[in-house]
Order: structure tokens, then C-alpha cells, then sequence
């Protein structure tokens, strides 16, 4: 431990005091902080106005938990859809092992036929990781499976120690302590859940039970990882924000006083009150080296962070995709909503089929002259996303001409100018619909036999062309 501590301190080069040793507040009474989560008002953000430094770990990574936390929010996936989408995951992750895990159920047929399935397809990411209650039969049933992980729920707020499962924080220490010491015994590493931890008594509990699982992991030589759950999604990252709120607050402390090295330090967090990117985020930068997500950020209310967006924050702080696929996103979308008829919202970034899109007339025409004016970055060769235009009542004549050239693929000397009197002919017949009361923008098919009535040879000319690219 003290060879670890040292290394700890080597990117400041700075002597650092560290003589707190914070042990268990063994209160008889719940603390609820009330002043925050007055159930009546909307929750307070209090600041004290301490910071802490960026630890921005050597190597981070993403875990999935779409199986496991993600299909509790949705019709559960057939084994059939497990497996597509496991194999999806593979393929967004790369050879590096972005996506270094995913986290299943194991408690019904289904669930472990699944299991067993992604496992017979051989891939080292992402590794194939369980959640189970936390007896010495589940641990059994997840060791006779094959599983060198699993995750235990060890919730950490009095609202949950005391309010849900009626003890004491000295009775759930000890009982989590039990636990643990189970799965070490059975040589499988444990996650602990530390569900609700933003509301939690952060020096009270928090951290003397942390201390206690790194005092557990030097004896048996078995890593124990920490799963940091905002399960309301009360984290903010605020600088100066107060715990037990303050994302940069909890992983700084765990490592600072808890010890526990970034590797094994994983946040998981929600979307209530629409920061569980940024959140994410800040947790990679304070020093958790993974980060917990699910597809398209499915899950339990809000849903969980979506694996897509945190993809894309890694290749914004690394300046790398480290051999990412990252057209496996839109692929993915696309099984969602093809396959499992499930609804994207258009305007969800990287995923919607507007979020590269635009309406508007004087867009359009930037677009036309440059599409880096209006679009985030090249989504056609990234994502496999080309730019789009949806033509409605303000599109105007850049709009179609822009339509015309995405939709059949026309190349630069053969695309068609706003100018030209078959887009002339076009934004006639758009606008007659509009002002006879058309709401709705066009469809691709209806502006197809826009074009058709319009010029029937011309039409049949960008047909050909297009054919013969997709041939």
C-alpha cells in the first residue's frame, strides 16, 4: 500500500498531506440531508466552495450495462437480440477494448442461454460480466458459468441503510463485509454497487467502507471495484459544489482517503436531471478510469448515460477512436429501430435522423457551399451519417438542391444547382401544398414523384446514377 501511495503523488511531485483517517459514524438516527432533498421542494445544490484537482487516469474505458440495467426499463431482448446487439458492442469497441464490459442477468433460462451464447463467440471485449444477489448460491451459479466478475449491491444512504433495509450503518457494513469475503472465497472479483452514494454520508460511511474493501483486496491479492451509483441522478459538477453531490468530490475522495486506484474506481449514472454525460465525463476526468453506460442510454426512469455519447467524449479528450468502429453506432440505431421497433427520438445526437439534419433555408444554403459550416464533423465518414436536409415549408431552394444531391449521391461536377429550373419546379409544387394547408415536411418517396411529374427524364437519369453507385 505504501509503494501504491507514493506512486499516487508522482504527477504532482509534491509532498501530500494525508494523515485523515475517516472510520464509521455509527449514528442512531438516519441523516437525510434534508437541507438538500426536501421531498416537498425541488433539491438544493449547496456549494462550499472546495475544490479538488484533475487526475485524468493513464487508460479509460466504458462498460455496458444495456443487458442488465437497460432492459429493465424496456420488453426484455430475446436471446436472438442479445447476442446482434453483444456483437454490435464487439464491433464498436474495437481491438483495444473500448468497451471493456457488459453486464447481464443470470437469474432465468433466458438470461444465461444469452450468456452463454455471447460467450461462445470467443471475444476478449466486451469481457462478460453478471449482477447477482448477493448469497453464496448466486455466487456459485456465476462461478459454474464462467464469470471472473460480478456485481453486489451495497447501498450506501441512510435512506437506503435505514429507510428501506431497516439497520444500522455498523449492521450494513457488516453484512456488505460478509459478502464480499464470500466472493473472494469463491475467487470472484467483486463490484460493489455503491447505489445511492449522492445522497450518502460521504466521510461517515463512504469512505470507511471503501477503505475496508481496499483492506479486504491486500489480503486476498483479488481486485475489488467500486461502482460509484448517482441512482437519482442528484451528481453535479459544479466547481465548489458541496457533498454529497459533487461528482469530483466522490471519486477524489475515494482515491485520496479510500485509496482505491482508478482502475478500480466506475461511475454509473442516471439522467434525471439531464447531466448524466457531463457527469460521466467528469468522473474520467477526476480520476475513475471507466465509466458505466447502456445503449442509447435505456434504463430505469431517465435512463442510464448512453454508451454512444461516451464513445464520442473519449475520442473528444483522447484525440483517438484507438481502433473504435464507430459507424457500429449507427448501426446500432438502426437494429433499434428496424429490428426491436423501438422509437428514437430524430433529434437525439449521433443516434436521431435529424440530429445531422436541417430545415431551415439559409442553413441549407451553407451547407450547400460548405458542409462544415453547418455539421459537427464529417458524420458520413465517422458515423455513417450523411448530411441531410428535410424539406418543409422554410427549406427554400438551397434545401432541395441539397436534398436532390444527398439523396442521389450525385458527385462534385454533377450536382445540381439551387438555381437550376428543376428545383424551380419543385419549390413551386412544395410551396402549392403548403398554402392549401399542408403541415407535415415531404417524405423522400413524395419528393421522388415530385421530381418524377416534374421531369420524367431527368429523374430517370439520377435513378441510373444512383444505382450505379450503390452497385
Amino acid at each position: 500500500m505504501a509503494e501504491e501511495n507514493t506512486n499516487r503523488y508522482k504527477r504532482t511531485n509534491l509532498l501530500q498531506e494525508n494523515d485523515y483517517n475517516y472510520t464509521l459514524q455509527d449514528i442512531e438516527k438516519p441523516n437525510l440531508f434534508d437541507h438538500m432533498f426536501n421531498y416537498d421542494e425541488v433539491p438544493k445544490i449547496t456549494f462550499n466552495h472546495r475544490t479538488v484537482p484533475m487526475h485524468f487516469p493513464d487508460d479509460i474505458w466504458i462498460t455496458d450495462t444495456t443487458f442488465r440495467d437497460g432492459q429493465q426499463a424496456r420488453t426484455p431482448f430475446s436471446v436472438k437480440e442479445v447476442v446482434d446487439l453483444y456483437k454490435l458492442l464487439h464491433k464498436l469497441s474495437g481491438p483495444k477494448g473500448i468497451i471493456r464490459q457488459s453486464e447481464f442477468f443470470v437469474y432465468t433460462e433466458k438470461d444465461r442461454k444469452a450468456l452463454e451464447e455471447c460467450m461462445a463467440l470467443g471475444y476478449d471485449f466486451p469481457e462478460i460480466t453478471t449482477w447477482i444477489r448477493a448469497n453464496k448460491k448466486d455466487f456459485a451459479l456465476a462461478k459454474d458459468m464462467g464469470i471472473k466478475e460480478t456485481g453486489i449491491l451495497v447501498s450506501c444512504s441512510d435512506y437506503h441503510i435505514f429507510n428501506k433495509m431497516g439497520m444500522t450503518r455498523g449492521q450494513a457494513l457488516d453484512k456488505y463485509l460478509g459478502v464480499v469475503k464470500d466472493a473472494l472465497d469463491m475467487g470472484i472479483v467483486p463490484r460493489c454497487h455503491f447505489e445511492d452514494i449522492t445522497r450518502a454520508d460521504f466521510y461517515g460511511f463512504v469512505v470507511p467502507f471503501a477503505r475496508a474493501l481496499m483492506e479486504l483486496r491486500q489480503e486476498s491479492g483479488i481486485p475489488i471495484k467500486i461502482r460509484m451509483c448517482d441512482t437519482l441522478g442528484y451528481g453535479v459538477t459544479y466547481p465548489g459544489a458541496s457533498l454529497p453531490r459533487s461528482v469530483q468530490g466522490i471519486v477524489y475522495g475515494l482515491r485520496f482517503y479510500a485509496h482505491v486506484p482508478s482502475n478500480l474506481l466506475e461511475w454509473h449514472g442516471h439522467n434525471d436531471f439531464y447531466k448524466v454525460v457531463c457527469n460521466a465525463a467528469t468522473a474520467w476526468l477526476y480520476g475513475a478510469s471507466s465509466v458505466n453506460c447502456s445503449i442509447l442510454g435505456i434504463g430505469e426512469r431517465t435512463g442510464n448515460c448512453p454508451i454512444e455519447a461516451m464513445a464520442i467524449e473519449y475520442v473528444q479528450l483522447k484525440g483517438t477512436q484507438d481502433g473504435m468502429d464507430l459507424r457500429a453506432i449507427t448501426e446500432i440505431a438502426d437494429y433499434f429501430e428496424k429490428e426491436l421497433k423501438y422509437d428514437i427520438s430524430p433529434r437525439t445526437p449521433f443516434v436521431g435522423r435529424n440530429f445531422n439534419s436541417t430545415r431551415a433555408g439559409i442553413h441549407a444554403d451553407g451547407l450547400l457551399k460548405d458542409e462544415q459550416i453547418y455539421n459537427i464533423f464529417n458524420t458520413d465518414k465517422i458515423l455513417g451519417r450523411p448530411v441531410s436536409v428535410v424539406i418543409g415549408e422554410h427549406s427554400g431552394l438551397a434545401g432541395i438542391a441539397h436534398w436532390i444531391n444527398a439523396h442521389f449521391k450525385l458527385e462534385e461536377g454533377h450536382r445540381i444547382d439551387k438555381n437550376s429550373e428543376l428545383v424551380a419546379k419543385i419549390k413551386d409544387e412544395v410551396d402549392r401544398q403548403y398554402a392549401e394547408g399542408r403541415t407535415t415536411s415531404f417524405g423522400d418517396n413524395e419528393l421522388e414523384l415530385i421530381i418524377k411529374d416534374a421531369d420524367m427524364i431527368t429523374y430517370a437519369a439520377l435513378c441510373t446514377h444512383a444505382d450505379g453507385i450503390e452497385k
